[in-house]
């Protein structure tokens, strides 16, 4: 059973720093791409970043450059988020995703649909 419990998620000043974390079981790690999803109130879930474990390649949405990076622990079947000079519209519930089906070159797989399982989610609150 695929199984995501994501962490790291709390209360931060604007400007400051969180890195969010997934922990990932259940199934062939190498094998699957990781999404990290968030939705703030009242807002619809977005895709942000993607890990593809098969070569380690990464994505970022554009918005988040610079200030969003994705990484992975393959011995620890982790992935991670870091986030910096955070601000208050950042402030959403923070989920990671995970599938391993197989996907067009060039596709980033972002949409709700594209991932089969979901972790329960971790708030991140920005205050100003």
């Amino acid at each position: 059973e695929v199984q995501l419990v994501e962490s790291g998620g709390g209360l931060v000043q604007a400007g400051g720093s969180l890195r969010l974390s997934c922990a990932a079981s259940g199934f062939t790690f190498d094998a699957y791409y990781i999404g990290w999803f968030r939705q703030a109130p009242g807002k619809e879930r977005e895709g942000i970043s993607v890990l593809f474990n098969k070569d380690g390649s990464t994505y970022v949405t554009d918005s988040l450059k610079g200030r969003f990076t994705i990484s992975r622990n393959n011995a620890k079947n982790m992935i991670y988020l870091r986030m910096n000079s955070l601000k208050s519209e950042d402030t959403a519930v923070y989920y990671c995703a995970a599938d391993a089906r197989i996907r067009p070159t060039g596709y980033v797989p972002l949409r709700i649909e594209d991932y089969g399982a979901w972790g329960q989610g971790t708030q991140v609150t920005v205050s100003p």
